[in-house]
């Protein structure tokens, strides 16, 4: 079995020291296993092309996509590849693997690369993986001086289009997006005052947890809260505070004045704002 390893270099020298199966013994392993389904002549037949994995993977490091989860992508298809092989059929099992390698990295790339599910038809995805090598390939064979060009002619847009069985918009589309620059969201660690990454813009502030929850909070002191720390009081205190901080008139005017108040219940308008202060510290208390 593969070691427990720290590093991909590590791993590729540890699966490149795997003894390759001869097709006498490749042929065995995958009879026990279809026959008998023996896990351990099954595991032999993944361990023994482990690097064809390793191998696939590098045609596929353009995508910015890291090596390491290319190969374990990759080694999932293999295995998918060994519970299907057929020993019967005549065909060598790293010949067969190398479809299922190859179709489970490109699922992968489809899925995680920044083009995001842009590539839906098979024809598209044919082009997605197709147009960096015969773009190179027109380059290299250009005969006019500009060959440090960057984009296609209309005549290789129509030729690449042609071949691939998609529109000559999909074309251009695509070679857009593979040669647009990625943009950070986080802007660089330059301690620049005018840094200004899209972060700073799509970044939506209402659904930020803290802010959502101080949001949620607010609406329950604004209702239930208050009329829960309302309960605390007593009927004059409660009539007091209603008056005070919580009724609006017709006219938009507050409530009643603190000597309006003193006159109705017959005290001085300084035993009211006592009353009215005591009350609010009680209010306070049960909000908290």
């Amino acid at each position: 079995m593969v070691p427990s390893l720290g590093n991909l270099d590590a791993y590729v020298s540890a699966v490149n020291r795997m003894p390759m199966l001869t097709h006498e013994q490749e042929l065995d392993f995958a009879r026990r296993w279809r026959e008998q389904g023996d896990l351990q002549a099954a595991g032999r037949l993944v361990l023994s092309h482990l690097r064809l994995v390793v191998s696939i993977s590098r045609q596929y490091l353009g995508y910015g996509l890291p090596q390491g989860d290319l190969i374990q992508e990759g080694n999932v298809g293999l295995m998918k590849a060994v519970k299907r092989f057929d020993p019967e059929q005549g065909v060598r099992l790293v010949s067969y693997a190398m479809h299922w390698i190859k179709a489970e990295i490109h699922e992968y790339i489809l899925k995680n690369w920044r083009m995001v599910k842009v590539a839906t038809t098979k024809a598209q995805r044919k082009l997605f993986f197709n147009l960096r090598s015969m773009k190179q390939g027109m380059k290299e064979d250009a005969l006019d001086a500009d060959t440090h060009r960057n984009t296609l002619t209309p005549a290789e847009v129509a030729t690449m289009a042609r071949e691939l069985n998609v529109k000559p918009s999909e074309v251009v589309e695509m070679e857009t997006r593979l040669t647009g620059g990625d943009v950070a969201l986080e802007p660089p660690s330059d301690d620049s005052e005018e840094s200004y990454a899209p972060i700073a813009y799509l970044a939506d502030d209402s659904s930020e947890p803290t802010r959502r929850l101080e949001a949620l909070h607010r609406d329950w002191l604004a209702g239930d809260g208050i009329a829960q720390a309302l309960h605390t009081l007593d009927a004059r205190s409660r009539r007091i505070v209603e008056e005070r901080w919580l009724k609006v008139n017709d006219d938009a005017s507050g409530g009643m004045t603190l000597h309006e108040l003193a006159a109705d219940y017959g005290v001085s308008a300084e035993r009211i704002r006592q009353i009215e202060a005591a009350a609010l510290k009680k209010m306070r208390k049960a909000l908290m």
